[in-house]
C-alpha cells in the first residue's frame, strides 16, 4: 500500500528539517493522491531545480527534472502551468545550503 500524499510530504519535510534544511508546502493538493513537485533552492550558489515524480516502465518510482532551467522564475512559471493542468498538484519548496533534495527515491539525471 502506498502512503497518502499528505503523509509522504510530511515525511519529506521532516527529513529536510533533520538534515538542517528548510522546507515548506508552497501548495497543497489532493491529500490522498495528488502528484508532487519539489523545488530545491541552493542558497550557496543561488541556483534552483525542479523535480517531478515519475514511474519507470518497471513500476519503480523515480524523480526527474521536468524543466532544464536552473533559474527560479522560469521554474515558477513551469509550476504555474502544471497547476492549471493538475489542480490536485502539491508543491514542496526546499532551501538548503548545499542544494540537497532529501528524496529517498532515485533521481534520474537530466
Amino acid at each position: 500500500m502506498l502512503l497518502s500524499t499528505d503523509i509522504w510530504v510530511g515525511a519529506l519535510i521532516r527529513r529536510v528539517e533533520i538534515g538542517g534544511g528548510f522546507a515548506v508546502v508552497a501548495r497543497k493538493g489532493d491529500p490522498r493522491a495528488g502528484a508532487v513537485l519539489v523545488k530545491v533552492l541552493n542558497r550557496r550558489d543561488g541556483s534552483a531545480r525542479l523535480l517531478a515524480e515519475a514511474t519507470r516502465g518497471d513500476g519503480d518510482r523515480v524523480w526527474m527534472e521536468p524543466a532544464a532551467s536552473r533559474e527560479e522564475p522560469e521554474l515558477d512559471r513551469y509550476i504555474e502551468r502544471a497547476v492549471r493542468i493538475d489542480p490536485d498538484l502539491w508543491v514542496v519548496e526546499i532551501e538548503d545550503r548545499e542544494g540537497r533534495h532529501f528524496l529517498v527515491e532515485p533521481v534520474e539525471k537530466s
